[in-house]
């Protein structure tokens, strides 16, 4: 694992066409912005996973 120390408004390049930037840190928590190409599949690890073991994605009410 490549692990890289970066402040906001800064960025990681992967290739030519993804950039991951810091957008804001608080209480833990970072905030990041992804661009990338349409092509290329962006989620969080716990979607991923239970789109992997096929479990079915639930939308949230509107208004909770």
């Amino acid at each position: 694992m490549l692990i890289l120390t970066r402040n906001t408004d800064e960025s990681i390049v992967i290739e030519d066409d993804i950039r991951i930037t810091i957008i804001d840190v608080k209480g833990g928590q970072v905030r990041l912005g992804i661009d990338a190409p349409r092509d290329v599949a962006v989620h969080r690890q716990e979607i991923y996973e239970r789109i992997k073991a096929g479990v079915p994605m639930v939308p949230k009410a509107a208004g909770r």
